[in-house]
Parts: structure tokens; sequence; C-alpha cells
């Protein structure tokens, strides 16, 4: 390889919470000779980074504005509330919305679940991340509501979380712009989909080789030996077992029975 040349990349954007680890490790074991690398992007820019051609693909969290992404969704995920250890909450195994009525519930900017109307009470002010928010949880200021992974992902000690129900769940799913359906995109897909190393699907099937010609005369049968050029009749008596004799006891004296001496 000269100077001049770069090796192959696959850029995959990710949002905050998902964890791809799985996928970009069988993508390794797969194509060692494409570098795979991961940036992680808010989930608010990622869909924009995509189509400015920052990534080739991305793990985004749906709904995808705009009909120039294609998407396939993965999976969905539950949604909790963090609160503080000592909160009433932490008694419970789970939370209902309706539980919050009371409650100042912290609504962030890059919040990733889809309301209609937030539960609780509002706070002054909007946290401007999620980050934020967690950081005035700690403090007493109020509750938060999020996907499952981002309570994972900014876990503290003094923090703890609990399952709420009737409230938006957030889903994950793989984004790519339709104009760039690259070859190293259909491989991603096809990892994510489970898809077997050998499967080819999605991918433009490779023309089989044509099948040689055979040489002319190659397939002509090859002539007994001894069957041409051996004269009228040769070989008509090879292997023929000899004729038996036409008497019982051949090679007596002719002539019937012997005689006796006197």
């Amino acid at each position: 390889m000269t100077g001049s040349e770069e090796s192959p990349a696959f850029r995959l954007a990710c949002v905050p919470g998902v964890t791809p680890s799985k996928w970009v490790r069988i993508w390794n074991e797969r194509l060692p000779h494409i570098i795979l690398t991961l940036t992680q992007v808010p989930a608010a820019e990622v869909c924009e980074a995509l189509r400015r051609g920052e990534a080739d693909a991305g793990f985004v969290r749906l709904p995808v504005d705009g009909d120039d992404l294609s998407a396939i969704p993965l999976y969905e995920e539950t949604t909790v509330v963090v609160i503080p250890k000592d909160h009433l909450f932490a008694a419970a195994d789970e939370v209902a919305v309706a539980d919050l009525a009371e409650e100042v519930a912290l609504h962030p900017l890059d919040d990733t679940l889809d309301w209609e109307q937030p539960p609780g009470r509002p706070a002054l002010e909007r946290p401007a991340t999620t980050a934020d928010a967690v950081e005035l949880v700690a403090a007493g200021i109020g509750v938060l509501i999020v996907p499952q992974s981002l309570a994972r992902l900014h876990h503290r000690k003094d923090l703890t979380y609990r399952t709420i129900t009737d409230v938006p769940t957030s889903r994950v799913a793989l984004s790519w712009p339709q104009e760039a359906t690259t070859d190293m995109v259909e491989d991603f897909i096809g990892i994510v989909r489970g898809r077997t190393a050998n499967s080819t699907r999605g991918r433009r099937a490779e023309p089989e080789p044509k099948a040689k010609r055979p040489e002319k005369g190659a397939t002509r049968r090859q002539q007994p030996a001894g069957g041409k050029g051996g004269g009228r009749g040769a070989g008509k008596t090879a292997g023929k077992p000899a004729a038996k004799n036409a008497r019982r006891g051949s090679g007596g004296p002719k002539g019937g029975k012997p005689r006796r001496r006197p």
C-alpha cells in the first residue's frame, strides 16, 4: 500500500445511552480490514450529522425527522424515573405517572421522550442537558424521567431509579442517508439484523465464473487396446475357454477294451 492510499473506514455515530459494543465486535471479527470508528453525537444532532456526511450510519432515537433518512427500529427501552435514594418512591418496585402529580418533574432541553404533556409540576427553568438535570435531582430539586440506558449512563451513588408506567418509551434505530446506502452500510445492517457471515442478502451477488469449455477431443472415448488395427477376427478367441474333450478318458489306447494276458 502506498502512502497516498487510505485504509477503508466505516464511520458510526451513536447517541448517548446506546451501547453498540456487541455489533462493533462482530464487525471487527468479520471485516478486520475495514476500520470502524465510533463517535458519540447528541440525540438532537445525530440526524443532521448523517445528512452532512459526518457518519455513514448511526444509532438514533425515533422518530427520525425527514424522508431522506432510512431507519430500522432495533429495540424499545424501558422508561424510568431518577430519584434520590432516600425518596419515598425508592421503596416501590415501580411508579405510576399519576404518582408524580405533586413532584417537580425536570424536563431537559435534550429530552428524548416524545411527550404530549410532561407529568408533574414544571420546574422554574428547563435544564440544558440530561446531565444537568441529574445534578438537580441529586440536589433535591425534582425528579427526572428518562430511558433506562440514560439513567445508567448518569449513575450516581446517591441516586437510584424505578420503572414508571403509562409514559412514552424510547425506540432505538439504525439510520443512514437513503442516497448513501453503500456496501459497508449493507454489511452493518446485516450485523444488527443477525445475519450470518455467509449471508449475501442486501449485497449484490458476485457473478459466478463461467465454466471452461472442454478442449477439443477431450471427451472422446478411448479405444480399447487391440480393438483397432489388430487384423480381422483379432481378439475373438481371447479369453475363450479351451474346448472339452468329446469323450471321457481320452488319451487311452484305441480299439476298445484291453486284452487279458493268458
